[in-house]
C-alpha cells in the first residue's frame, strides 16, 4: 500500500523544537526578526508569504511583510534592500521568487547579506553548497531531504530523476543528492524523454509547477514521487503529480497541499533561528 508522506506532521515536530529555542532567545531579551520584500501581486507568492508569516509568528518570531509595485524599479528595490538590512533584530531577509522579469535576480537577491539569506539564494551562499560546506540548505531542497530521511531512504547509490532544474529546488537539490552518493538525471523544460526517465528512477522528485504532469506510467513500482511544484488552479493549490494515478504504484509519494509546503516553511524558520543563534 502506497504511503501518503503526511508533511504537516513532520513540520510540527521542528516548529515545536523552533519554539523552545525561540523562547529560550527571548528570555536572553533577543527578539529575531523575518523579513519578506513581495513585489507585485502574484497570488501564488501572495498565499506562500501569508504561510510563512502566520508561521513565523506561530513561534514567537517577529515578521515584516514590505509590500512593493511590480513596476517598482530596480534601484528603489535594491535601496528597501539595504535599508531593511539596518534593523539590528533582523535574523533573516527574503526577496519572494518570482520576481518581474524586468528585475535582475542575480543583482538583487545578492543585495542580501549571506549571514541572514535564509533562503540561500546569494553567490556566496550557493557556492558554499557547491563546495560541500554549506551554512544554510535551501528551505525546499532540505525539507525533501527530511521527507526521504522520514523514510529511511538511503540516497547513496540510488537512480533520482529532479524534474526542474530552478534556482530554488532542483539545482541546489542535484548537487546535495550527488554530494549524498546518488546518481541524479535532471530534466528540463527542453529534455526529451521525461517518461523514460522518470520510470528510471528509484526517486522522483518533481519542481516545475505544472500541474498533474508525473503520472502513474511514469513511476516504475514502488518509486518514491516527492511533489515539490506547486501553484494555483483556481483558487486551489495544486501540484506537479497526479496523485490519484501515482498512488496505485508508489511506494510512497507527498500529497499537495500538505506535503512538502508545510516542511518547506519550517525549514525555512528553522534557518532564521539558526542565524539568529549564531548572530547573537
Amino acid at each position: 500500500m502506497t504511503k501518503l508522506i503526511d508533511g504537516r506532521a513532520l513540520a510540527d515536530k521542528i516548529l515545536v523544537d523552533l519554539r523552545r529555542r525561540v523562547a529560550r532567545l527571548a528570555r536572553q531579551g533577543i527578539r529575531p526578526r523575518l523579513a519578506v520584500i513581495l513585489v507585485g501581486n502574484d497570488p501564488a507568492s501572495v498565499l506562500y508569504v501569508r504561510r510563512k508569516g502566520k508561521a513565523a509568528k506561530a513561534i514567537g518570531l517577529r515578521f515584516t511583510l514590505v509590500k512593493l509595485p511590480a513596476r517598482v524599479p530596480r534601484r528603489a528595490l535594491l535601496e528597501k534592500i539595504k535599508k531593511l538590512q539596518i534593523k539590528p533584530d533582523l535574523a533573516g531577509l527574503i526577496v519572494q521568487l518570482p520576481l518581474p522579469k524586468t528585475l535582475n535576480h542575480p543583482e538583487v537577491l545578492n543585495a542580501i547579506r549571506p549571514e541572514i539569506d535564509v533562503d540561500c539564494l546569494t553567490d556566496v551562499n550557493l557556492g558554499k553548497l557547491m563546495r560541500g560546506a554549506p551554512d544554510f540548505i535551501p528551505p525546499t531542497p532540505a525539507a525533501i531531504l527530511a521527507i526521504l530521511k522520514s523514510l529511511r531512504c538511503q540516497l547513496l547509490g540510488s537512480n533520482i530523476t529532479i524534474v526542474g532544474t530552478g534556482l530554488l529546488v532542483g539545482r541546489p537539490l542535484a548537487m546535495l543528492c550527488m554530494q549524498a552518493g546518488a546518481s541524479v538525471t535532471t530534466v528540463n523544460s527542453r529534455s526529451g524523454g521525461l517518461k523514460e526517465k522518470c520510470r528510471a528512477a528509484d526517486i522522483i522528485i518533481s519542481a516545475v509547477g505544472i500541474p498533474n504532469l508525473i503520472r502513474g506510467n511514469m513511476v516504475k513500482p514502488r518509486a518514491i514521487v516527492i511533489d515539490a511544484g506547486s501553484g494555483l488552479v483556481g483558487n486551489k493549490v495544486a501540484g506537479d503529480v497526479h496523485l490519484p494515478s501515482v498512488q496505485r504504484i508508489a511506494a510512497a509519494v507527498t500529497p499537495t497541499p500538505g506535503g512538502v509546503g508545510p516542511l518547506t516553511v519550517a525549514k525555512l524558520l528553522e534557518n532564521t533561528v539558526r542565524c539568529a543563534e549564531r548572530l547573537w
